[in-house]
């Protein structure tokens, strides 16, 4: 059996500070030749769900997904220093790779976000080591977060030639909850983003923390499973 911990990345593993809404604003601009009069709605959603709903919210025409993801992609490189400079990591997350990591666990991301930018937001915050970022699953392989677990799961069994993937998602909104348990995961939901324990407990999840400081607890959930 492999131990598969898939981590969410903007509210979970870091604070990005406003930066995230900054790359879609740049990645519009690029787009279409104007800036957003408002910001994107994000709330746990795919990149190309993300930008549709931006461009659409704007009356701006349709644009075809390959221009999308290279224009994400420009603005999310070109907001790495700021997302250095302003954002963070969350408490307790750096002690949670490493005990997971000696704990034997694969860990990996499942993200809305592009794979280019969700590399860009650990890269930048040295979280890089701790990561596959090949068996993940992102907002460029499908705008359905449920099929990044999937996604996710059978790379991870392709890898290490294991059919038995025991995997948690580690996230803080409802639609990584939902993810979770459409994907064939449980998940471990945070409340270091704008959700609160009670919001995330009446989505489904299966455990609950207000943040990632209780190392212990975190491990002890993410260990217990053997199905």
């Amino acid at each position: 059996m492999v131990r598969l911990v898939l981590w969410d990345v903007d509210h979970t593993l870091i604070e990005n500070a406003g930066v995230s809404k900054e790359i879609y604003a740049a990645a519009y601009l690029e787009l279409t030749g104007i800036a957003p009069t408002h910001s994107a709605v994000t709330e746990g959603r795919t990149d190309p769900d993300i930008m549709a709903d931006l461009l659409r919210s704007h009356a701006s025409p349709e644009v075809a997904w390959d221009r999308v993801e290279t224009a994400l992609r420009y603005a999310g490189a070109r907001h790495r220093q700021a997302l250095a400079d302003r954002g963070w990591v969350l408490p307790g997350v750096h002690e949670l790779l490493i005990a997971l990591a000696d704990a034997g666990t694969a860990q990996t991301i499942v993200s809305g976000n592009i794979r280019a930018n969700a590399e860009v937001k650990v890269a930048g915050f040295g979280l890089l080591d701790w990561l596959d970022l090949d068996i993940g699953g992102y907002g460029s392989d499908s705008r359905d977060r449920a099929e990044l677990v999937s996604l996710a799961k059978s790379r991870a069994a392709r890898k290490y030639a294991h059919s038995r993937i025991d995997a948690t998602v580690i996230g803080d909104t409802p639609r990584d909850v939902e993810a979770a348990h459409r994907g064939g995961a449980r998940v471990l939901a945070v409340a270091s983003g704008v959700h609160s324990e009670s919001t995330l407990r009446a989505a489904g999840a299966d455990m609950t923390l207000p943040d990632l400081s209780d190392t212990a607890a975190a491990l002890a959930f993410v260990l217990a499973w053997d199905v």
